[in-house]
Formats: C-alpha cells, structure tokens, sequence
C-alpha cells in the first residue's frame, strides 16, 4: 500500500480538527430573523415572541424598566441590570441592540423582557 493511501485518513481526521474550532468561535453577527419594529409589536403582540430590536433607551421608568424607541413606536423594556454590557455606559444617545420576548400581561400594553443589551458600533 502506498504511502499516500496510509496517511490519507490521518490527514482527513487533521483536517477535521483544524475547521472545527474555528466555525465553533464564530462571533460575528447572526441572522436577525426576529428583528421587528416596535410599531410592528405594538400592532400585532404575540405573548412571548423572540424579537430583536434596534433604537435607544429614551429614560429610566422605575426599577429595571426603560423606554424604549426605535423611531416607529415607543414601548416599555424590562431589563434587568446584569444584562447591560459590562463597562460600556448606555444612555438615550447610544444606539443599542435589544435581544428579548414579548410580555402581553392583561390589560396593559406589551412590554419587551430583554434577555440581551448590544451596543451597535
């Protein structure tokens, strides 16, 4: 059997192991599928919906709750403090990115629970 032929598996597996890791640490941007506008939320809320929207925290309500505004609509977020990117400041001039679901409670107006702040750069 030929060199080649013996190693040839050797040099598949290595190269398995060397694309893995790399595809695995990818960190860039995913498909926004869920991004909506909050006009669009504020229509048509469905409890517990995946969304993602862009714009700015226009002040502090109360105790973890904000609101927000993505130039369509205004809707009030919950987020809770260890979810704001660490040693970034946020206020209403910084754009961010907010990852959460939508919160139909009775007889209020929807809210957004925010599972992630991302500041957009």
């Amino acid at each position: 059997m030929s060199t080649l032929k013996k190693l040839w598996p050797v040099a598949g597996l290595a190269a398995c192991l060397l694309v893995s890791p790399v595809a695995a640490q990818y960190a860039g941007p995913k498909s926004n599928a869920n991004a909506k506008q909050v006009a669009e939320i504020l229509k048509n809320p469905v409890d517990d919906e995946d969304v993602v929207v862009q714009g700015h925290l226009l002040r502090q309500l109360g105790d973890e709750e904000y609101l927000f505004s993505d130039g369509t609509g205004e809707i009030v977020v919950e987020i809770d403090d260890d979810d704001f990117p660490r040693g970034e400041p946020v206020d209403d001039k910084v754009k961010v990115e907010l990852v959460g679901e939508v919160d139909t409670k009775r007889n209020n107006p929807p809210e957004i629970d925010v599972d992630k702040v991302r500041i957009m750069k």
